[in-house]
């Protein structure tokens, strides 16, 4: 699409939509172009639709709701299975019906009325922790319009609604990330959620699974546009810190809607906002001073970063024992900070990572090849908004249409994603394509042994929605650390259970603008009004955890403008499979051992993960650090390196599929 290298400047009279992390304007009628056939294969342009249209439903694209494409791509790689050295003869089933999970995610969107852009389709995130104590993973879900639902699991794949019990709907904000976290050191997982311009809500549990906003007293009330929360001890003194990415202003003063308050965004400049610095918002560190204080200490540690970040991980870059932070960035270089013994941090990210994902939007730090080092991957959505890519190229890098002024500095750029191999301390090796790392519109990577043989493997949360193609959710299986295959047919995460649409928004008849833009832009026929717009399904954050007890990982998905996906898996039900789950318990450390590095030897292998409780999109989780064992039965040494320093041996030997709690010694 030859228009798409056009600069910011030429881009007037484009009509602005919602669509991305951040709003981008765009040629309507050349981007409703679905997958199917040369127009939206390649994105040549879309199809006109001649003749009487259906009075309720509008498709956008056209053809999106075609899955003759998606048929395709599954009858290849159903072809590739005898390349995969690792047990893949399990499935996944989308049990929400039999779940008791009515929660359903809703958006903040008023393009029905008034076809205007908003910038809220950055969001949301589902955090799972153990809330009362009764040794089930219970799972929190956050909306942006109405009230965000923890669900209490009652085992056996069934959870109920606790959420007026619990005390933690937030119905009157519009939420994005979450974060189980025991911020007091008392044993039970507390809960913090960010909002835009709502003020951010810390949640103070009792160990029953009953909490109490204690916000304004904590010093994390921020109030700006708020983005991901990462908690780690980055001073050592067994409390847990927050890190707290905020973007940008992409909201206007002007208040909407209708029984449900929301600031509207920016119209037409919304994807240019990282190009205005003044709109930008500093990302903060806030230091734990115990008693459920928090105060910002950016400035004291030399942490003044200020740009559009949406997450952010901890991860030991140098291996001195101090946990640094890798900061993403939604449109430019990421940054890296190291982390000088809890003083100060100190910005190398071109020293260490020369080049970098120009839309970073989420990561996971974990041991991709059991060489006990651990490796950083990294997604990059905006890169994929360049062009319009068809499924023939989405293991691609992006070509980049955009030109200079939109991107910046390219000579520091990866357009795709990125996976920086860990080969010594302070030391990586760029390998996304090499492992076949590279996805389309990926938010966050969700990691863990979804077969169990030892090697972990990765969900990517995925999609784009209104008014795009639908994309699928990669699952990327663990070839023995050599490289990723795609298996998300294989394994029956897609095609999707249900379809691949749902409904937008419905056009408003009073408003013959909007309605006439909508019908105009796709090149439709006809002056019906009040239709129903539909869009492709897209998921945007996602959990790996045992939802039902019976050894093997689930995958819960936080879908967007939709019910969730409850992808149960019947590996224990196809093969006997080994696993140890390691629940950690600190002491000088913070109570639940975030940071720590765990290693697990069993079988003659040896196993490494970190206990960091991050998975998928701006979430963070309070869970057992699960570890596959291929076919070892027993395992014969546990060694943890304790986020104070301390180092501890465990010795076997110690019987599989058991839970091992560990006490800092």
């Amino acid at each position: 699409m030859h228009d798409a290298q056009r600069g910011p400047s030429q881009w007037k009279g484009w009509t602005a939509i919602a669509a991305g992390a951040l709003c981008v304007s765009w040629p309507l009628a050349g981007l409703f172009a679905g997958a199917g056939g040369v127009s939206a294969g390649e994105g040549r342009g879309a199809r006109v639709v001649q003749g009487p249209l259906p009075r309720d439903r509008i498709m956008a694209p056209l053809d999106v709701a075609d899955t003759s494409w998606l048929q395709a791509l599954r009858a290849a790689q159903l072809k590739t299975v005898d390349r995969f050295e690792v047990y893949h003869d399990f499935r996944f089933v989308d049990r929400i019906a039999e779940s008791g999970i009515t929660f359903q995610h809703r958006i903040v969107s008023d393009s029905g009325r008034t076809y205007k852009a908003v910038h809220y389709d950055h969001g949301n995130g589902v955090a799972v922790a153990d809330v009362d104590g009764d040794g089930l993973l219970d799972i929190y879900f956050t909306t942006q319009v109405g009230r965000n639902t923890l669900w209490h699991n009652l085992g056996g794949g069934r959870f109920e609604d606790w959420t007026e019990r619990a005390g933690v709907g937030i119905g009157d904000k519009v939420s994005v990330a979450a974060s189980f976290v025991d911020i007091d050191n008392d044993g039970d997982p507390d809960l913090y959620v960010t909002t835009v311009r709502g003020g951010n809500v810390l949640f103070e549990n009792d160990g029953t699974g009953r909490f109490r906003d204690i916000s304004a007293a904590s010093g994390l009330a921020h109030v700006g546009h708020s983005s991901g929360a990462v908690f780690f001890d980055y001073n050592r003194d067994g409390r847990l810190d927050l890190f707290l990415t905020n973007v940008g202003k992409y909201t206007t003063d002007q208040i909407a809607g209708d029984g449900y308050r929301y600031y509207v965004g920016i119209p037409q400049d919304a994807f240019f906002l990282h190009r205005f610095p003044e709109r930008a918002e500093r990302s903060m560190l806030f230091r734990n001073e115990g008693g459920n204080r928090f105060v910002d200490v950016s400035a004291e540690v030399g942490l003044q970063h200020t740009r559009w970040s949406g997450d952010a991980s901890p991860v030991d870059v140098n291996e001195d024992g101090w946990i640094d932070l890798y900061v993403l960035n939604m449109q430019g270089d990421d940054e890296y900070y190291e982390n000088v013994e809890g003083k100060r941090f100190v910005a190398k990210g071109r020293e260490v990572f020369p080049r970098t994902s120009w839309g970073a939007m989420g990561i996971k730090v974990f041991d991709f090849n059991n060489d006990g080092r651990l490796d950083i991957f990294v997604t990059d959505m905006h890169s994929d908004m360049s062009e319009r890519i068809g499924p023939a190229r989405e293991k691609l890098k992006s070509t980049m249409r955009w030109d200079a002024s939109m991107v910046g500095n390219g000579t520091t750029s990866i357009w795709g994603n990125s996976f920086f191999l860990k080969e010594g301390p302070g030391r990586f090796r760029e390998v996304s394509d090499e492992i076949g790392a590279e996805t389309y519109w990926p938010w966050g990577p969700s990691v863990g042994d979804l077969n169990a043989d030892g090697y972990d493997d990765v969900f990517i949360a995925s999609g784009m929605n209104f008014p795009f193609r639908y994309g699928i959710n990669p699952v990327l299986l663990n070839n023995r650390g050599k490289q990723f295959l795609n298996a998300e047919f294989i394994l029956g995460v897609e095609p999707r259970h249900g379809g691949v649409v749902v409904p937008w928004f419905t056009l408003d008849k009073a408003d013959k603008v909007g309605w006439q833009t909508m019908f105009r832009e796709t090149n439709f026929v006809g002056t019906q009004r009040d239709a129903t717009v539909m869009a492709a399904r897209g998921s945007r954050s996602a959990v790996i955890f045992d939802l039902d007890g019976d050894g093997d990982l689930d995958i819960v998905t936080n879908e967007f403008n939709a019910a969730p996906m409850v992808l149960v898996s019947n590996l224990a039900e196809r093969r006997r499979i080994r696993y140890l789950n390691v629940k950690l318990i600190g002491t000088a450390s913070n109570r639940s051992g975030l940071g720590a590095v765990v290693r697990v030897t069993a079988g003659g292998h040896t196993y490494t993960k970190v206990h960091d409780g991050k998975s998928g999109y701006l979430s963070q989780s309070l869970y057992p650090v699960y570890f596959g064992l291929g076919d070892a039965r027993s395992v014969d040494r546990i060694d943890i390196a304790w986020p104070s320093g301390r180092v501890q041996a465990v010795p076997g030997p110690i019987t599989a599929n058991t839970t091992i709690e560990v006490t800092e010694r």
